[in-house]
């Protein structure tokens, strides 16, 4: 099914069924629950609490700056590692007292492609499969109709050594779906890529989760989480620091961005005693330009224009604009995803 559209949205009947299955799921627990969950790691705290949960069928985006705790969450939700505190359950099952009836539901595809570069791409797939107690048959046969989907049977044949990056992360998306879970895990599945084979990626993706599948994705690319997650966790040194939609958390520092550049940054101090009072203001690293974040939209756009040109201050360039993630991400953490 083609859910996304040339630039990376949802078209409008997959939004619409995604939004159905929400509601109908919103009165079943949800696919992925998380209660109070803490690790420490001496005297470093991964995590220090975080809850959250994930419905059924939907995206939810985990976001956070380098070292905030996305991958300790994902390595405590696959098993892999134990919290000290708190319970996280994935299918109604305890990631701790259930991890193998856990592992057996759920797929996982890291920051890095886990395949065996000296295998072909059909060989690592029917290994997967054999791996998760398919038969040799139905290894074959899986195998075989995931290269299709993922646009890898002409390589199918071939060496994984031989293969693009784009390609390899395809086969290794591939890999965590041999048995078909219910609920996926991606771990910055795009890191390294470039934009086209980024976008392919993302396509395959939409397909699945309009298919059903619950998916969990950690990613450093904002846009990324802006085009697929139905929801975003925003964690910073191990704490839930805000979480919603991503027109909710875009609306949580105002409707419209003012950007002006100025000649020195002289005149920039003069615009921002002038702009101050309209909205929030932030200075970029040169001294010479402002981003103004207002809530008024077009009035204050209107004052901003009005209040230099009284004052005769000329910026050299000046440009609105709405909200992004990255700014979200920006006054939430105090940096900008690398």
């Amino acid at each position: 099914m083609e859910c996304m559209t040339e630039n990376g949205g949802y078209a409008a009947g997959c939004r619409e069924n995604r939004r159905d299955r929400a509601t109908m799921q919103s009165v079943i627990p949800d696919a992925i629950e998380v209660d109070d969950i803490a690790k420490q790691f001496g005297e470093v705290r991964a995590l220090d609490g975080v809850s959250f949960g994930v419905a059924r069928g939907t995206v939810l985006g985990l976001l956070g700056p380098n070292g905030a705790g996305k991958t300790t969450a994902v390595r405590i939700l696959t098993t892999t590692m134990r919290p000290d505190r708190g319970r996280a359950s994935v299918l109604g099952l305890d990631v701790d007292h259930d991890a193998q009836r856990v592992r057996e539901s759920i797929g996982l595809a890291g920051q890095y492609a886990a395949v065996d570069e000296s295998l072909t791409g059909s060989e690592n797939l029917w290994m997967m499969g054999r791996l998760t107690h398919l038969s040799q048959s139905a290894s074959r046969s899986r195998s075989k109709e995931l290269l299709v989907r993922f646009g890898l049977d002409d390589a199918g044949d071939r060496q994984v050594k031989t293969y693009s990056g784009g390609m390899r992360r395809r086969l290794d998306l591939a890999a965590a779906l041999v048995h078909r879970p219910s609920v996926l895990f991606l771990d910055e599945p795009t890191t390294g890529l470039d934009p086209r084979s980024r976008r392919g990626l993302w396509d395959v993706i939409g397909e699945l989760v309009a298919d059903g599948t619950t998916l969990l994705l950690t990613t450093q690319y904002l846009e990324e989480a802006d085009r697929l997650a139905d929801r975003i966790v925003v964690i910073d040194q191990g704490q839930v620091i805000a979480e919603g939609t991503s027109a909710q958390l875009k609306a949580r520092i105002g409707t419209t961005i003012i950007e002006a550049v100025f000649a020195d940054p002289a005149s920039a101090e003069g615009a921002r005693t002038l702009l101050a009072p309209l909205g929030e203001l932030t200075d970029a690293d040169d001294g010479r330009a402002l981003s103004l974040q207002v809530n008024t939209g077009p009035r204050s756009i209107m004052d901003a224009v009005g209040a230099l040109e009284r004052a005769a201050i000329e910026p050299l360039t000046l440009a609105v604009r709405e909200p992004t993630l990255d700014d979200v991400f920006l006054r939430l953490t105090g940096q900008r995803v690398e």
